[in-house]
């Protein structure tokens, strides 16, 4: 499943907010049938994600391959990387520049550019759901299903602040990728996922708490695999989610969607709330009968949507 992304060069690119690109890097990778000779799904990873969504450094191994929910032999698997995200070498310094849009519309420009006429699925959690919202609401025809995990249409008040903090430790750490990413831990896990796994001990070779030696583990492990530059791109992103800016009301846009929305949420996130999950569920249903909610039920927070598999599976089975 190792198979080295494919690169395709958008030409004359503006970004939402006027910044003019003559080319942009596109890189891409497949799973599956060839191209066009299946049904195609457009898997949308994550902030440390990448177009690798399966094999040996597979970060949804449990989701998608043979056999699995998401079956690769009967399904193509498309994933695009995030310009700037790093896995390709493209490396994009001004992240200012882009917004969440911005890289639903490259993703869009890329799926014209392969001749894919529409898609069977489009599935993201976190960052990759909300671009996948708006990749929706810019081309309401271009997909069966819209199954956004974790996730939400738009960036809200706590996200903001959030990413806001993160993009500050970014800026001034001087451990900026293993600072932000301790405390964007916090943000991912709960309580009592803390609780669960660490009952308070002590890594007595350290002298310090397993919690903290567990967060200093995961910022050097980071650290090691992801550059500064992608990271405030993937924060910049998270941050500006919304499928409504400059452009008309939540319902106008989404009642031209002809997708069946699946939205699922998590119980216990903190970073994108079911609350949130489910009254954007409650609005869409007033007026578009192919929408349904669902709930992952978990102790883990946010990155259940990488944990919980078993209830993933059984969600999702219907649709694939």
């Amino acid at each position: 499943m190792e198979n080295k992304p494919n690169h395709i060069t958008l030409q004359n690119f503006t970004t939402e907010s006027g910044v003019f690109y003559s080319v942009l890097n596109l890189s891409f990778q497949v799973f599956g049938p060839e191209l066009n000779t299946a049904p195609i799904v457009l898997v949308n990873h994550a902030l440390t994600g990448n177009s690798q969504v399966i094999g040996k450094n597979g970060w949804w191994n449990d989701l998608i391959g043979e056999n699995k929910t998401i079956d690769i032999t009967k399904y193509t698997v498309l994933a695009f990387n995030v310009p700037g995200n790093g896995y390709d070498e493209t490396r994009i310094e001004n992240y200012l520049d882009f917004n969440a849009r911005d890289i639903a519309k490259s993703f869009v420009e890329g799926i014209k550019f392969l001749e894919i006429k529409k898609l069977y699925a489009i599935i993201g959690g976190s960052v990759g759901g909300g671009i996948a919202w708006e990749i929706a609401a810019l081309e309401p025809k271009i997909t069966k299903h819209l199954i956004p995990i974790a996730t939400d249409w738009k960036s809200t008040d706590w996200l903001i602040a959030n990413c806001f903090l993160q993009e500050q430790i970014l800026n001034n750490s001087s451990k900026p990728i293993e600072d932000a990413r301790i405390h964007a831990m916090l943000c991912y896990r709960t309580p009592e996922s803390f609780k669960s796994k660490f009952q308070r001990t002590v890594n007595e070779e350290l002298a310090i708490f397993n919690i903290e030696s567990w967060l200093c583990h995961h910022g050097e492990k980071l650290q090691k695999r992801f550059q500064l530059s992608s990271y405030k791109m993937m924060n910049q992103l998270l941050k500006t989610i919304d499928i409504t800016r400059n452009r008309g009301s939540f319902e106008e846009i989404t009642s031209k969607i002809d997708a069946d929305i699946h939205i699922i949420g998590i119980n216990s996130d903190l970073f994108f709330t079911a609350d949130e999950n489910k009254s954007t569920y409650q609005e869409i249903k007033k007026y578009k009968n192919n929408v349904s909610y669902h709930e992952i039920v978990s102790i883990h927070g946010h990155d259940a949507f990488l944990i919980e598999f078993k209830q993933l599976d059984n969600l999702l089975q219907n649709i694939f």
